[in-house]
């Protein structure tokens, strides 16, 4: 799972507690309740979380439970395990400096990757209709006996973050050994997320040798860099499918996400239906050089660090837009968590409703979940985050030039135009101080005495929300589907709650091809918390919770292909 900068991702998680950041994202939100409001309001959160089934599920037949009683056997357990641990064995690391796919040898692992698929499932690579695009991207597709039915489309990335040299004594297996200690196979890639890749080609495995004809044709998209932004893999996948299958041509789209986490005394599915924007800026001060013997009171280095201090003291307030899925993350946890803390219900705002209770509600509920916990509020908040300063060359050298790069992360509600106009203004305060000229986001060129400040690469707004309706009398909804299924594998009492994505995943690209997608990891297992070790030590998978996700998988393909879409 990419954040769009793995070296920092990598540096903060490893000084964090394993496993920390989903379940402190979603759990912060409720440590927001003991300071709130004592009710006043007649505000019952009933109804406004409904568990939407599907109303045309496929009745239990015969073949599946076959496949799910295989699924359990202890034969099947052991030939997961070494699936799994055989993809963990391969090191299919990216790094940020990696040149073109045809000229860097560093991706010729990815051969070997596929070439280990192929071997594993024979029958998959015998059935499916596999294109390799530019290069390393797998792109398999099973058509379906009725083509005006739209695709389902399965995603995951086979690249991994780096180990870093000085945290290998730290794990308890090494991190690409594949050792499976009883119940949890270990290395990196086993949970981000070479068990989902795998956990899909077991399921249409499954389907195959139980002679599954599908009536939606499915596709496995597989990218091969996600974890340095995709541009080489995903990119070029999501074009292929948009030639094929044109605008809004897929039915839905599961990519890696959220699993189900233990939150507020219950267990809660949170499939990501929507992501943070991503913007980086690019600040380039210039003053004159010289000796330092002979200074100016500021050079361009102290410069730049004035405009990064009154940057770093003006955050972006914390914002819960009326659209932001973590309205309804908050009322499904009010209707339906026995620890969700009665009074927070009382601050969650209704969508469409006005006055000034509701106005009062959006303005306090996401001060006190900022306030509270730092982690929560990332949920609901543009962030900026200063990752580069660079300038000069000696000690005793003026700095001609000094350059600062902040990545910004945008709230869901909310545009890049708001970073713009506030570091076009704090900009102009620092240039008019130091009679400096400000160019803020044109193309002009650099120049003299100034200060420059731009988008670095392109602007990635916060993607377009899936809709999360239920069933109506006669049709189903992708969101439907995807509940019904979760809640036949794991259990009824399992609460399905919309939420976003912090990082950026793979999907960034795929948002043309459907209005229907979610970043969601099927998968858990009650005795080993499934977020631990992400992007930093000790990653394991647990083999049961692997299992299970592989019957999600093939439970959920074929409810979709029974399923009549509204």
């Amino acid at each position: 799972m990419s954040d769009n900068q793995p070296k920092t991702a990598i540096a903060q998680r490893q000084h964090s507690s394993p496993g920390s950041s989903w379940s402190w994202w979603y759990l912060g939100l409720g440590l927001a309740a003991f300071t709130a409001l004592v009710p006043t309001l007649n505000s019952s959160p009933k109804g406004l979380c409904p568990q939407a089934s599907m109303k045309n599920a496929p009745l239990q037949d015969q073949m599946t439970m076959n496949i799910v009683k295989n699924l359990t056997s202890e034969w099947y357990r052991e030939k997961s395990i070494r699936r799994l641990a055989g993809a963990v064995q391969i090191q299919t690391v990216t790094y940020d400096d990696m040149g073109p796919v045809d000229r860097d040898p560093r991706w010729k692992v990815f051969d070997d990757f596929a070439d280990y698929l192929q071997a594993t499932f024979p029958m998959v690579h015998s059935r499916l209709k596999l294109e390799k695009v530019n290069t390393h991207g797998l792109l398999y597709t099973w058509s379906g006996s009725v083509s005006v039915l739209k695709p389902t489309v399965l995603m995951a990335h086979q690249d991994v973050v780096p180990v870093p040299d000085d945290t290998v004594p730290q794990w308890s297996h090494a991190p690409f050994s594949g050792e499976f200690d009883g119940s949890s196979v270990w290395g990196r890639g086993s949970l981000d997320c070479k068990n989902t890749l795998l956990a899909s080609l077991e399921a249409i495995e499954a389907l195959l040798e139980a002679e599954f004809e599908p009536r939606r044709t499915i596709i496995l998209s597989f990218g091969f860099d996600e974890e340095i932004s995709g541009h080489h893999g995903a990119a070029f996948l999501a074009s292929h499918l948009l030639r094929r299958y044109g605008e809004n041509g897929v039915s839905v789209i599961i990519d890696e996400g959220a699993p189900i986490l233990p939150i507020w005394g219950t267990h809660i599915a949170i499939p990501g239906v929507s992501e943070k924007g991503y913007v980086d800026v690019e600040i380039v001060v210039r003053t004159k050089g010289g000796h330092s013997s002979m200074p100016p009171l500021h050079t361009s280095a102290g410069i730049a660090a004035e405009l990064v201090n009154i940057i770093e003291r003006s955050p972006y307030a914390p914002q819960l837009h009326e659209q932001n899925p973590l309205v309804d993350l908050l009322w499904c946890g009010a209707e339906h968590a026995p620890r969700f803390v009665p009074g927070l219900k009382y601050l969650i705002p209704r969508r469409g409703n006005t006055g000034v209770f509701e106005t009062m509600k959006r303005l306090l509920l996401p001060r006190l979940v900022s306030r509270v916990n730092h982690m929560a509020a990332y949920l609901i908040s543009t962030t900026q985050a200063v990752g580069v300063v660079r300038g000069g060359v000696k000690v005793n050298a003026l700095p001609e030039q000094t350059t600062v790069l902040i990545n910004h992360r945008v709230n869901v509600g909310e545009t890049s135009e708001l970073i713009r106009k506030k570091l076009t203004k704090l900009g102009g305060v620092i240039a008019k101080r130091h009679n400096l000229t400000l160019n803020a986001f044109h193309d002009s060129q650099q120049q003299d005495s100034s200060i420059r400040i731009g988008f670095m690469g392109s602007v990635l707004e916060p993607a377009p929300i899936t809709p999360t309706q239920a069933s109506d009398e006669e049709k189903d909804t992708p969101w439907s589907v995807l509940s019904s299924t979760t809640k036949d594998v794991y259990g009824k009492k399992v609460i399905m709650a919309p939420g976003i994505n912090p990082g950026n995943t793979d999907t960034r690209y795929y948002w043309k091809l459907s209005r229907h997608i979610f970043r969601y990891s099927p998968t858990w297992d009650p005795e080993v918390l499934s977020i631990e070790g992400i992007h930093t030590v000790n990653e394991r998978a647990s083999i049961a919770a692997h299992v299970k996700t592989v019957e999600w998988y093939l439970q959920f393909l074929k409810n979709m292909d029974h399923a009549e879409l509204r």
